[in-house]
């Protein structure tokens, strides 16, 4: 089994989720990267770069991935969607900020001019203006949506979501553990979710409930906080050497199909 580098610490949470289900895949197979570049026509420092999250997947690399490995590509397809989106938008916000300061040094380098040659100094014209505040609610929609982290929220399933509204962490604050058996699965009725994928750093009621299920088979995650630190990593570690699965530490379908049960 293949011993992962950890992700880079700047990396989308979208991305994350992309490559945590692309390297389940690959180890899942029993192919090595060699083997990998063998069978499809993308190199293995390629498949290197995107499976260390270094460099996103192009879809035909995602496609030839499910291919070898002998599954449908459309989730995978899907995450890669999502985090394209994230890349060109906070992309595009990063460009936007650049070109508004360009655009106001030479605003400013022409007012100096007009100075230099004993004329009035020029405002700027409206179009900076407009260009300026544009690039500027770009900046700020995009450091929201990374602070708030819509993607993360748990997946739909059949029955209405037992989540106790928005998930707001404090500082010392734990949450108490009720685990009961209902329609055949356990629950601590924080959330219903079985797909969100809790790697390190992520937050909210799904991880409250991989918390609870943990302690309650007696994997102790620390403080039930709502955040996956190390104590909670390593037990999803332990809990996923004794039932079978691939000790990575992060939470995905897999493991909360077993944790459910």
């Amino acid at each position: 089994m293949s011993r992962w580098r950890e992700l880079p610490a700047s990396l989308d949470q979208r991305a994350v989720q992309l490559v945590v289900q692309m390297r389940r895949m690959k180890d899942h197979s029993g192919l090595s990267l060699a083997a990998l570049a063998a069978k499809t026509a993308y190199s293995k420092s390629s498949w290197e770069r995107y499976l260390n999250g270094k460099k996103l997947p192009p879809k035909g690399a995602v496609e030839a991935l499910a291919h070898v490995c002998g599954t449908e590509p459309t989730r995978l397809l899907a995450l890669r969607e999502v985090a394209a989106e994230a890349s060109t938008a906070v992309g595009g916000a990063e460009a936007g900020s650049e070109g508004a300061r360009s655009e106001g040094v030479r605003a400013e380098d022409a007012g100096s001019e007009d100075v230099r040659h004993g004329r009035a100094v020029r405002t700027p014209r409206p179009r900076t203006v407009v260009l300026a505040t544009a690039a500027a609610l770009i900046a700020a929609l995009a450091a929201g949506l990374l602070i708030a982290r819509p993607w993360q929220n748990d997946a739909p399933v059949a029955r209405p979501s037992a989540s106790p509204g928005a998930f707001v962490h404090e500082p010392g604050t734990v949450f108490d553990c009720h685990v009961h058996r209902a329609h055949g699965v356990l629950t601590a009725d924080r959330s219903d979710t079985t797909q969100a994928i809790l790697a390190n750093g992520t937050s909210g009621w799904s991880v409250v409930e991989a918390q609870c299920l943990l302690r309650h088979r007696g994997y102790d995650p620390g403080g039930v906080d709502g955040i996956v630190g190390e104590n909670t990593i390593r037990a999803v570690k332990r809990f996923q050497t004794r039932s079978g699965l691939p000790a990575d530490g992060i939470v995905g379908p897999d493991t909360w199909e077993a944790l459910r049960r």
